[in-house]
């Protein structure tokens, strides 16, 4: 079974114009460091999994609790009674997405770590949790940091694609008119992507 997609034959022109005007591969430090200023600017993200019982996709809204690895593994705080403790036991792959709104954007993709180690859950602990666990009024789930239901999804990443701009909205406008009027593609974007061989690379210089 082919493992692509195409509708027609360009010949000699380029296919996706926007891609190749708009990809943009500077230094792998400069990369991860503007990722890791817009995840934090963005604090939420969309995790997406696959459901256990049914093997469609779902996502949740989940606030960034913490980031590890020089900022490319993401670590969340998750009430392990949940769903999406069961769709990551069953199946560990995972995508982080996050969005402003300026249309910049980033998609983290990797493996899932579910982990109840006390130590990990003291370390990130934050009194919010309180909020969405509750207490129960047993004297052990009351929400605090010893409460068993608290765990950590720690996302270690794979591959990593997003997307920035240095441009206004005005700007960013006066672009895509004159990409309408032309025919030529905007240059609206800067769309960057790190491999597994990039981010293996990251995670040796960051330890």
């Amino acid at each position: 079974m082919s493992g692509s997609f195409s509708n027609t034959d360009t010949g000699n022109k380029q296919a996706d114009p926007y891609t190749a005007k708009n990809k943009d591969d500077p230094s792998l430090k400069q990369k991860v460091d503007d990722l890791v200023s817009f995840i934090d600017a963005c604090k939420f993200g969309m995790m997406t999994t696959r459901i256990a019982s049914s093997g469609l996709l779902v996502s949740r809204c989940m606030a960034l609790a913490a980031k590890e690895a020089g900022g490319i593994d993401l670590m969340f705080h998750t009430n392990t009674e949940s769903g999406k403790t069961d769709d990551l036991e069953s199946d560990p792959k995972i995508n982080i997405a996050f969005l402003n709104s300026s249309g910049e954007w980033a998609s983290i993709s990797g493996e899932a770590e579910i982990t109840t180690d006390r130590d990990t859950i003291r370390k990130y602990y934050s009194q919010g949790l309180k909020a969405w666990l509750g207490d129960l009024g047993d004297g052990k789930h009351d929400g605090g940091p010893e409460d068993p239901r608290i765990g950590m999804i720690k996302v270690k990443a794979r591959t990593i694609t997003y997307a920035t701009t240095g441009q206004t909205i005005v700007g960013r406008g006066v672009e895509v008119a004159k990409g309408i009027a032309t025919g030529s593609a905007p240059n609206v974007n800067k769309l960057r992507e790190l491999s597994e061989a990039d981010i293996e690379q990251w995670r040796s210089v960051s330890k």
